[in-house]
């Protein structure tokens, strides 16, 4: 455990160095492509409302920790969404409804991803069903249906309502703007993926094209964290290293390393 000089703890319960994989930027790039990601930035600087979003340097912490920079990507104030995912799942809705007014938009979340759709149907006049599990707090799903959602809380946990959102988009012909993939689903979270990549190319404008020794990502569904992988293959000339931050409660990402596949985690409701 660390604690700083404002009294503010930090600590991890594991670490694990990931010897299973090595940087190979072709063939992270062939998972998610440059063109995937060129297109992305070219629609998203276009939008309404598009700004850079701050890179703050945090310099009282830098100065603590005896590191030289570190910086802080801001992007709660991206179309002031208050969303660390505010560009994935709006970029994805554009891609998928193609100017088509008529389609309905439905995803599962625990509400920043749902969030992004939200707002992303508002944009284009669309409707939009957001299904939510019974753990996600009443603000969150507010959040959603201020922006113009028809919220569904679902009783269970997120995968009830990721197959509930399936079932009634498959009953009613909505399309799914989801943020993970399955079987013959892929494209939907493949656009998602290269909206977030849009980060990173504003980082790197805004450090200069310094180079970075670090670069520290949040990891729920994993997505957002392996687009910005493919935006270091697309933008950084050096290789830093990456370190991926999950709750204990829901490590999938570890777990999924440590046996070299895909694993599930069963979230339960913490007091």
């Amino acid at each position: 455990m660390t604690i700083l000089s404002n009294g503010h703890q930090w600590k991890f319960s594991e670490f694990l160095n990931n010897k299973n994989y090595s940087f190979d930027k072709q063939q992270i790039l062939n998972t998610l492509s440059e063109k995937e990601i060129d297109d992305a930035y070219s629609s998203i600087s276009k939008w309404d409302g598009y700004a850079p979003t701050p890179l703050i340097s945090l310099n009282k912490l830098s100065k603590e920790l005896n590191l030289k920079n570190i910086y802080y990507k801001d992007e709660s104030k991206r179309f002031n969404l208050k969303s660390f995912k505010a560009l994935g799942g709006a970029y994805a809705v554009e891609k998928v409804t193609k100017g088509n007014k008529d389609i309905v938009v439905a995803t599962a979340t625990a509400g920043n991803h749902g969030r992004s759709v939200a707002w992303g149907a508002r944009r284009l006049g669309l409707k939009c069903k957001i299904f939510i599990s019974e753990f996600v707090s009443d603000a969150r799903g507010q959040a959603m249906a201020d922006l113009g959602a028809d919220v569904i809380k679902v009783k269970g946990n997120y995968e009830k309502s990721l197959i509930e959102c399936i079932k009634q988009s498959t009953e009613n012909n909505w399309q799914i703007v989801q943020d993970v993939a399955w079987r013959d689903y892929m494209q939907v979270p493949t656009y998602t993926m290269a909206g977030y990549t849009v980060m990173m190319k504003e980082i790197t404008d805004q450090i200069h094209n310094e180079k970075m020794s670090h670069i520290i990502l949040q990891a729920g569904v994993g997505g957002m964290a392996g687009a910005m992988i493919a935006g270091i293959a697309k933008y950084l000339n050096n290789i830093p290293s990456t370190i991926v931050v999950e709750p204990d409660s829901a490590a999938c990402v570890l777990e999924s390393i440590k046996t070299g596949k895909i694993e599930k985690i069963d979230i339960k409701k913490r007091v």
